[in-house]
């Protein structure tokens, strides 16, 4: 960065450098930054200054408005030009300068004159770090090396002292070091990160001599002959942050700047660019070869998207924000001119083009590793040194530093065949692929054309890939970085780097199938026998892997268009499966998996899987044993390939036991499942539990109960209720608290004399303790009392800790009791964070009369919340409606709350005019609840 030429009456400093003024800003740098007109105003505003405290207040004030003003004019210019990134960078960097500049004037000119200083009081302020490399964002850190020859003075230490104060006056963040050439040559052996901010140091002002030695140690006795060591640090480092931050490029909220495929990736280049080549303009490494010139054009443009995405952040927060969440994902969106296209929303397009940009990155980084490792200063792949000798190659290709090279391009283009053969040889041998292998295809996607995709050998070899070597997850990600994979699967490339905007899918949507690959194959070597052991035993037992891969892989082909995904990708699985070599039949099934794939999932979490209608839809559109097994496999893939967590016991619970029920109804005849053999079974099972009870009270407590009361719950549940039941009096209220291990879930049951609004005082109840309910089911007895079993976890979708619910039930106690009115003390906490605020998601009400043989189910399809389950039951209670049994399936953001009603005569809900005025509270009432979540 440079200063400009002074040209005013005002002292001039003896050590300031001149220099012509920048003209590569995003604005004239005199709009932004007359510094010679505030430098005069500076001088003459602090002529008359009595102490050396008006001196730092005058000057904190003028350079306080001129930096506002700057910055005002930065953020108008970007918003007419939202993509000038490095102008924009520049800036910045150009506010700071003068900034830093001025101070070391008052500084030295006026608070601490020094007419004739040693050689020992000589200082060189130098940037050093990003800004030392010019590049700022609105919030960035100022690093600064204040330089002196030998052992800091008095006098330097004063000058250090005030620019300081005024610079954290003026609320810079300056990071700061005083240092001797010495010093920094000894600290820079000994710590990497000292070493890179010194690798990008630059002069600003002082002694200029010092700063030029300083460079000069540097490279000579430090930098020189130790690229090697550089380059494996910064890429541990690079590892390390990595992993910190997730380890994948697609997390939906990344980090700009330390995420994988971000900023300081691209900076990291920039340093062993530096250190390596001696150069700092990374375009020179077209020249040496290591980059086409194709490459270093989308360096550039990743460069300045990534940092134009970054300005756009951090003036939005008005801080120094690094992570792009979902609250300031639409916001930058918007100020970078993205607008709502094709059925997809602005913000989606956006973040897409985000990670494109990123996995631009990743590829970068590659090419530049490989040039390093063909000139010996990178050690080829830490895993592959372990080998003895590298693994055989098939012809045509030949093993480099360990990884797959291709021995003749010509040979090889002439054979297209060639670009899947090398992805099997891969997965064959367990080695990497050579960049320089990987720049070929890229360079030559054309080549896959409808000839090659309908080639039987191409089909095979695709196949193979999925089912023949393991890890096919790893081919997948390989062939999608690259294009290969769409280009195979033309329908695919819309998916590639798409983003959900939710806060459910960890993701984008392509890294989602890609995960769901991985975690089926995970199933298949028998890692997660533990924990699966049903999806395991069904692998094992037998399945068709060709229909259950290809399924995977194509199930949210569908997404991002206005049509529901299912229906869509059934109809482009129709057309793609036949062309990877599936007969028809396989095809047939392939569709039909890819059109309900969701059925399993939405049964299980979304409707009472107690209810033997539900389980028997289910198997009426299942139909055989084949597509059940199938389904279940490709649910759980899907559910655990949405991102960590997602997976718990719960889901495991209901899905095993709507695929055992389902596969014995079946097998066995849907009788198996009618209501009247279970209850007889759930009865007998309750007096083999309670055979130390007494004939007679057993008898009453088998009598007291309803039908529905025997098939909706496990004996374990039926016994604790039998123990609270007994000898209850009228005017109390019992309660037991366990932990549901199996369910990773704390069952609550609730015992009391039974009146309206029961289920909707309970879910208050636990409401107001934080607690989410996941399920929920209330009971009334022929003698009069309610029975009520409520699922709940904290608010980190786990099971309260045995500590915690002492307490737990003490609260709800008094809750119950009515000594706290449940109505306005959740006012208070039913409050949406404001990250989570950007989610919208439409509100859908629906009647079903025949979901179940004896209730309607109401399905609430809308924003969660913390008191949704209160007002909802609230809602239905004040309107008569007996709520029997409630489901709650949440997915991020989204809720689907499904309730088993009667009205007040113990009928269903076939009127639609009943129907659509219930409908019309419910949406008063959520609606109402949402304004006083943002409130």
């Amino acid at each position: 960065m440079t200063l400009p030429q002074e040209a005013s009456a005002a002292p001039v400093s003896r050590t300031a450098p001149t220099h012509p003024v920048p003209d590569d800003l995003i604005a004239p740098a005199a709009t932004i930054f007359d510094r010679p007109t505030v430098r005069t105003a500076l001088w003459e505003a602090i002529a008359d200054a009595p102490d050396e405290r008006a001196v730092r207040a005058t000057t904190v004030e003028i350079l306080g408005r001129a930096r506002d003003a700057g910055r005002d004019a930065i953020a108008s210019a970007l918003a007419l030009h939202p993509f000038e990134a490095a102008g924009t960078t520049r800036a910045y960097t150009w506010i700071t300068d003068c900034l830093i500049t001025l101070v070391w004037e008052v500084a030295t000119e006026r608070l601490h004159q020094n007419a004739n200083p040693t050689k020992g009081e000589q200082i060189a302020v130098m940037a050093v770090g990003g800004y030392g490399r010019g590049e700022m964002a609105p919030f960035s850190d100022v690093d600064l090396l204040f330089l002196t020859p030998y052992k800091i003075t008095g006098w330097a230490e004063s000058v250090i002292e005030s620019m300081l104060y005024m610079l954290w006056d003026l609320k810079l963040k300056v990071g700061h070091s005083s240092r001797t050439v010495k010093d920094c040559l000894r600290l820079g052996a000994e710590d990497f990160t000292i070493r890179t901010a010194m690798l990008e140091h630059r002069f600003l002002i002082g002694h200029a001599p010092l700063a030029k030695e300083l460079d000069t140690r540097l490279w000579k006795e430090l930098f020189n002959g130790t690229a090697r060591e550089f380059v494996e640090a910064k890429l541990a480092e690079r590892d390390a942050r990595h992993e910190k931050q997730g380890g994948q490029r697609y997390v939906v909220e990344p980090n700009v700047k330390e995420g994988k495929g971000g900023l300081r990736d691209l900076q990291s280049l920039f340093w062993i660019t530096k250190y390596v080549y001696h150069t700092e303009d990374t375009g020179k490494l077209v020249g040496l070869g290591v980059f086409s010139p194709e490459e270093y054009a989308t360096f550039v443009k990743a460069e300045t998207f990534l940092w134009a995405v970054r300005c756009h952040l951090h003036l939005l927060a008005g801080r120094p924000l690094e992570l792009l969440t979902f609250d300031m994902q639409v916001p930058v969106a918007e100020a970078m001119g993205y607008t709502d296209k094709g059925g997809r929303r602005a913000v989606e397009i956006f973040m897409q083009n985000y990670f494109r940009h990123a996995t631009a990155v990743g590829d970068l980084t590659r090419i530049l590793l490989t040039s390093l490792e063909a000139d010996h200063t990178k050690d080829a792949p830490l895993l592959m040194r372990f080998f003895k000798r590298p693994p055989q190659v098939k012809r045509g290709f030949v093993v480099i530093n360990n990884r797959i090279a291709i021995s003749d391009d010509k040979a090889f283009l002439l054979d297209k065949m060639n670009i899947l053969r090398l992805y099997e040889e891969g997965l064959r041998t367990g080695l990497l692929i050579h960049p320089n292998a990987m720049r070929l295809v890229s360079a030559n996607l054309h080549l896959i054309d409808d000839d090659m995709r309908n080639n039987k050998e191409a089909q095979r070899i695709f196949l193979d890939l999925l089912l023949k070597h393991g890890n096919p997850d790893r081919a997948l990600r390989r062939m999608n970085e690259l294009g290969v994979l769409s280009a195979f699967i033309p329908e695919f490339e819309p998916i590639v780097a798409m983003m959900q905007y939710n806060m459910y899918h960890h993701y984008t949507v392509d890294e989602h199938i890609i995960q769901c690959i991985w975690h089926l194959s995970e199933i298949e070597t028998g890692a997660l026998i533990e924990e699966l052991p049903v999806a395991t035993s069904v692998l094992e037992e037998g399945i068709n892997r060709k229909v259950l891969y290809i399924a995977l892989l194509l199930h949210d082909i569908g997404k991002g268009r206005d049509e529901d995904h299912s229906i869509l990708g059934a109809q482009i699985a129709r057309k793609v499966a036949p062309r990877l070599g599936l007969n028809a039949k396989d095809s047939a099934t392939v569709e039909w998996l890819v059109r309900h794939h969701l059925l399993m999932s939405d049964m299980a979490q979304k409707r009472d899987i107690a209810d033997p209608r539900t389980v028997r839809d289910f198997a009426k559109a299942v139909q055989t044993r084949e597509r059940l097994d199938l389904l279940l496999v490709l649910t759980v893939c899907d559910i655990r390939g949405v991102g960590p967590g997602t997976w718990n016991n719960w889901k495991a619970a209901l899905l095993r036991a709507l695929y055992r029920q389902t596969r014995n109804g079946l097998e066995n005849g849907m009788e198996a499942l009618n209501r009247e053999r279970r209850g007889t079974e759930a009865k007998r099972l309750l007096s083999e539990a309670l055979s130390d009870w007494d004939a007679k009270d057993l008898r009453v407590e088998k009598a007291r109960h309803y039908p529905t009361y025997w098939q909706g719950l496990h004996v374990t549940a039926h016994v604790v209720f039998a123990n609270l039941l007994k000898d209850l009096g009228t005017d109390e209220i019992r309660i037991d608290i366990h932990p549901d291990e199996d369910r990773d879930a704390t069952r609550v049951c609730f015992a009391l004399v039974d009146h309206p609004g029961i289920f909707s005082r309970l879910a208050g109840a636990l409401a107001l303790v934080g607690a989410n309910v996941v399920d929920a089911r209330t009971y009334t007895s022929k003698d009069g009392f309610a029975t009520a079993a409520f699922w709940i976890q904290d608010a980190d979708g786990s099971p309260y800790e045995s500590s915690r619910i002492p307490r737990l039930r003490q609260m709800i106690a008094k809750i119950v009791r009515g000594e706290i009115v449940a109505r306005e003390a959740i006012k208070d906490k039913d409050k949406i964070k404001k990250r989570e605020r950007a989610f919208k998601v439409p509100t859908s009400i629906t009647f079903d009369n025949e979901g179940s043989e004896i209730y309607t189910l109401i399905e609430v399809d809308t924003r969660d919340r913390p008191g949704l389950l209160y007002d909802l039951t609230r809602t239905l209670a004040a309107h008569n409606v007996y709520i029997a049994s409630a489901v709650i399936a949440t997915f991020g953001e989204q809720v689907v709350d499904t309730f088993y009603v009667k009205d007040m005569f113990g009928l269903k809900f076939y009127s639609s005019s009943k129907q659509k005025a219930l409908e019309r509270k419910l949406r008063d009432a959520i609606e109402a609840g949402a304004e006083r979540a943002i409130s």
